[in-house]
């Protein structure tokens, strides 16, 4: 069974010393065997959440503005739905 390749770059980040050993130190507490990896996890997760926000900040903005603008056009009911709002007042 052939194992496909997984096509890898590189990233460079230049960062101060503080920042490094802070990083090391959570890495070691939080059990990763490399910095890179415990580097790569968090950065994951967290582009992972701020796309997931942003996504569900324009669904939610694409969502008002269907709902506004059906309130607020002046277009007539379709027969359907004039068939269902009836058929809903006559069963209450």
């Amino acid at each position: 069974m052939k194992t496909a390749k997984i096509k890898q770059t590189r990233f460079e980040l230049r960062l101060s010393l503080e920042d490094k050993l802070i990083f090391e130190k959570a890495s070691l507490i939080s059990g990763y065997k490399t910095l890179s990896s415990f580097v790569l996890s968090s950065i994951r997760e967290h582009a992972k959440k701020i796309i997931s926000e942003k996504e569900q900040i324009l669904a939610s903005q694409k969502d008002k503005e269907i709902f506004f603008d059906a309130i607020l056009s002046n277009a007539e009911p379709s027969e359907k739905l004039k068939q269902a709002a009836k058929k809903y007042l006559e069963s209450n």
